[in-house]
């Protein structure tokens, strides 16, 4: 006997909520399949005791007051933030509600992480859901209790819940006036793609802070083609090196230049490996950024051909030099081909210059957009505007990530060099 259309539709709809029915016991019942972020998150608030100080003030006297969660990509941080979550605003909070604030670097990079991080998870919990239409979402409820998306600086007024969703990107003094402001729990994860940062000076050696420290294989539900990705990064032989929480060993001694394993037979042969991105985001260690140096860097005999030419310029008038170069980039590599180091005073001068390499007057000339004046008429605004009148298509770079964000973005490609 077949089925009808409306018996159908009842079945889909009675497995989906048996489905709903399972997500939510899961958030209470923590088991040997519980992620690891999830559950040290769920222990540390459940385990909290408050009670009074010596100045008869409310105050933590047993338990963690933040977790820090810190691993290498997709392994399962940023879902179990958002899970919990779901626990503290359906099941801890249900009938009293609270607040809870998450921070990242800018407001706009939520909209490429966490917003769909969120829309898939609140539609597998059955819960109303304003990421589907709305292109700006500051702030949503979950039953009774709020919770509020702060970027660009912003720490926002006291919360219930504090969640610092890649903290290696969020400034100390942020972090430091939302925790006075948080009143019972926060937590933060992140990539370690540092190995100096003030989390690790000013956070992660204090008693009331939990510390966990995870991989992508922490994740068994992590898609294949994130897998893969992940594994591509790989730079040696799988099983010729011991990794340790203090870094990645051959030998029995720490990996140098002098002592190094063999080489991945795959990965290196198709250009996916890389020893920085393997470090962080597949072992979840500590890595150093390393700045303008940069690994892996290849010297090739001549610049690419493509559509238009591109400039970058960055002033220098009476100690440091001008820096110009030309630039060219795709989804793979970076290119670059130095063509001025020295100090220039004036739009005059690097006028010459522009000429002399053979930069046309419609090429784009990005220039650097601090404002040290180093006289009464000089200055990068002054010099921009000068190129201006010259007749230089040039304009001011419009800087709105910070310095470490576009490091790392760089990291993430291959290096080529002219």
């Amino acid at each position: 006997m077949s089925l009808t259309d409306e018996e159908i539709l009842l079945l889909e709809r009675l497995l989906h909520d048996r489905e709903v029915d399972r997500l939510f016991s899961r958030l209470e019942c923590i088991d040997d399949d519980t992620n690891p972020n999830y559950k040290l998150l769920f222990e540390s608030i459940n385990n909290q005791k408050w009670g009074y100080n010596e100045n008869n003030r409310p105050a933590l006297i047993y338990g963690y007051a933040g977790v820090a969660l810190e691993g290498s990509s997709r392994s399962g941080k940023t879902w179990s933030g958002v899970d919990i979550i779901i626990y503290l605003t359906t099941i801890k909070h249900k009938k009293d509600g609270c607040t809870i604030n998450i921070y990242r670097e800018t407001y706009n990079e939520f909209k490429t992480t966490l917003y769909e991080d969120f829309k898939r998870r609140l539609d597998d919990y059955g819960l109303p859901n304003p990421f589907h239409n709305a292109r700006e979402v500051p702030s949503f409820r979950i039953g009774k209790s709020v919770i509020n998306f702060l970027g660009d600086g912003k720490h926002g007024g006291g919360c219930d819940y504090a969640f610092f969703n890649e903290s290696m990107m969020i400034r100390k003094d942020i972090f430091n006036q939302v925790e006075m402001r948080c009143r019972r729990f926060w937590w933060m994860d992140y990539n370690p793609s540092f190995t100096d940062h003030w989390v690790f000076d000013n956070v992660l050696q204090r008693q009331d802070v939990a510390f966990l420290r995870t991989t992508f294989l922490d994740n068994p539900y992590i898609a294949p083609s994130e897998l893969n990705k992940i594994l591509g990064y790989e730079p040696w032989l799988p099983e010729s090196y011991e990794v340790r929480v203090d870094g990645v060993f051959f030998n029995g001694m720490p990996i140098t230049e002098n002592n190094y394993p063999p080489p991945h037979p795959i990965n290196v042969k198709q250009g996916t490996a890389d020893e920085f991105m393997w470090k962080v985001y597949g072992l979840g260690l500590r890595g150093a950024m390393k700045g303008v140096i940069f690994d892996n860097v290849v010297w090739i005999d001549s610049f690419p051909d493509y559509y238009g030419n591109i400039y970058a310029n960055d002033f220098g008038f009476t100690s440091d030099p001008n820096c110009l170069g030309k630039y060219f980039e795709d989804d793979e590599n970076i290119f670059v081909e130095p063509l001025v180091y020295e100090l220039i005073e004036t739009a005059d001068i690097l006028g010459s210059c522009l000429n002399r390499f053979g930069v046309g007057e419609s090429d784009l000339i990005i220039c650097d957009s601090s404002d040290k004046r180093v006289s009464e008429n000089n200055g990068t605004v002054q010099m921009v505007a000068d190129l201006i009148d010259l007749g230089w298509n040039a304009m001011k770079v419009s800087k709105t990530k910070s310095v470490t964000y576009h490091l790392l973005s760089m990291k993430k490609k291959k290096d080529s060099h002219r």
